[in-house]
């Protein structure tokens, strides 16, 4: 048991990156290019490592923090999502309530970082990002009451362990929780991640000043939240259904990729929305798990 959670910790630290070097290709593929490098973002943030950061003379400890808080709050929610059928590292009754709480935590620090700067353009994003996270967490949150409602547990790993797609219930908790990714790692239709034009910018804005290592870590961050959550949709896709440890490591992280994949073909063939169309879009989310719900329970 230890081995496979030691396993799955080391999967999700070394593969997190590669998924948006997935994403990026698919893209490129999609509009005839051969695009950047699978790796490439493995190159970025080795590149950061190796920079220095630049301080404002204002800025207090708040802008430091953010970064180091983030990737730390990123590892704790990889500690507590199982994955391949196994156990995770943080297992117990109600950690569904922490891991919701760890990445409410990361949210929070890179949003004081980005106001610890005194730019308004910063405090801009930082009240898009708090507006569009207002709007998901209770999609994520009622699709995680449902599963659990469903299992009869509290716990992620018992939860996913026992978990089966082909409930009614359970595949609208997924089409909640695919909407919930996107918007939870800045994709689009709610955000574009390679815009440079100011008043689309949400998540990229709120980081501009970061430098050096501190935005390694933000970058750093960002992918393990995205494996985090993508964990999740892929283990009530695929629970254990295997006995054998290396076919279960393989169908995981298969479908981590195709997951990536698919974020790239939707990405390719849709554009953002309108600011005043994402809460619509996000009230949906939060309607399917909701419904679920009262499926549930009925």
């Amino acid at each position: 048991m230890q081995a496979a959670v030691f396993t799955n910790l080391a999967l999700g630290l070394v593969l997190a990156p590669l998924l948006s070097g997935i994403i990026n290709r698919t893209k490129a593929a999609v509009a005839g290019r051969k695009g950047q490098p699978l790796l490439q973002a493995y190159f970025d943030i080795y590149k950061n490592l190796r920079k220095g950061a630049v301080y404002s003379t204002t800025a207090s400890w708040l802008f430091r923090a953010g970064p180091v808080v983030g990737l730390a709050a990123a590892v704790a929610a990889l500690c507590i999502v199982p994955a391949s059928g196994s156990a995770a590292a943080l297992a117990f009754a109600g950690d569904l309530v922490l891991f919701a709480y760890v990445l409410g935590l990361a949210r929070f620090f890179t949003v004081l970082a980005a106001l610890d700067t005194g730019s308004s353009f910063e405090g801009m994003g930082a009240s898009r990002e708090v507006f569009f996270a207002a709007l998901a967490e209770p999609a994520l949150l009622a699709g995680l009451a449902t599963v659990a409602r469903k299992t009869g547990t509290l716990s992620l790993t018992e939860m996913i362990s026992t978990a089966s797609a082909n409930s009614p219930e359970l595949v609208l908790v997924l089409a909640a929780l695919g909407i919930v990714f996107l918007c939870e790692n800045c994709r689009i239709p709610f955000d574009d991640p390679t815009t440079h034009l100011e008043l689309t910018m949400i998540h990229e804005v709120m980081v501009l000043d970061h430098s050096g290592p501190d935005f390694a870590f933000i970058q750093y961050g960002a992918a393990l939240k995205a494996w985090v959550l993508g964990s999740l949709i892929v283990g009530i896709l695929l629970p254990a259904f295997s006995s054998s440890r290396p076919l279960m490591l393989a169908c995981f992280v298969g479908a981590m990729f195709l997951l990536a994949v698919t974020v790239g073909l939707i990405e390719s063939g849709m554009a953002r929305l309108r600011l005043l169309r994402v809460p619509q879009l996000l009230a949906a989310a939060s309607a399917l798990s909701v419904f679920a719900f009262m499926l549930v329970v009925r």
